[in-house]
């Protein structure tokens, strides 16, 4: 649990360093400033421990919100706060960790099963045609062009030209339209462009469909839900040895 406390904490440090940041005078000249508008008084209640004690609750029932858990036995996250402070707590930090890494993924994995479900039906069906190939892992790819060049390693950095969609063919992302083939290193991307970069030849150009677990994951990115398997028409423009 140590990151998801320190998120918590990074909060009230954040917010309070932006606000010295906006009311410091040495920060804009004097004749640019704005009127400033008093800040809502900060609801006290019986006390400073007290009001401080719900402000911690407040943040981190938010962060834990926004991850999706929105139901917790109170009396237990009271005495599990308490008990840490006390320093007899029933878990390590680790393990309590690793609890809630566990649990925030089987309900993501339950909030996507749809998309997944979909996916995985998908690609059992494109595995059957013709020219569609199959790795270990569950990757598939077609081969549009076979190139001449060498095979990228993992400590190599590459050029691709790329236009990635979704199954229902929604466009997330295309270097083609940006008209720059994207530059990387081949460990540094999800793991379906990191195996398919391997068997490619430079000058090759691929069709290929890669299942959530080597994409995305459960936890999706920008237009693309958790669950999603992707697909993209990748071509490896150069090799860039390091």
């Amino acid at each position: 649990m140590k990151k998801i406390v320190l998120f918590s904490v990074s909060l009230v440090i954040l917010s309070f360093s932006e606000a010295q940041v906006k009311t410091t005078p040495a920060n804009k000249p004097a004749a640019a400033k704005k009127p400033v508008t008093a800040a809502k008084p900060v609801p006290v209640l019986k006390n400073a421990k007290d009001s401080m004690s719900y402000a911690i609750g407040m943040l981190d029932g938010n962060f834990f919100k926004m991850q999706g858990i929105t139901e917790v036995n109170a009396q237990l996250l009271g005495k599990g706060f308490d008990d840490i402070l006390k320093g007899k707590a029933l878990m390590s930090p680790e393990q309590a960790d690793q609890l809630i890494r566990r649990e925030m993924q089987r309900m993501a994995q339950k909030k996507n099963q749809s998309t997944i479900d979909e996916g995985q039906k998908f690609m059992a069906q494109n595995a059957k045609r013709a020219g569609v190939k199959q790795t270990a892992s569950g990757l598939q790819y077609e081969v549009m062009t076979e190139g001449t060049g060498p095979k990228a390693t993992l400590a190599d950095l590459v050029k691709v030209h790329y236009d990635g969609t979704l199954l229902n063919g929604l466009k997330f992302d295309s270097s083609r339209d940006r008209g720059q083939p994207y530059e990387t290193r081949l460990d540094a991307v999800i793991g379906g462009w990191t195996e398919v970069l391997q068997l490619m030849s430079q000058g090759s150009r691929y069709k290929v469909w890669i299942p959530y677990q080597l994409a995305y994951g459960n936890q999706g990115s920008g237009q693309i839900p958790g669950g999603a398997a992707l697909v993209f028409d990748m071509e490896l423009v150069e090799i860039v040895k390091q």
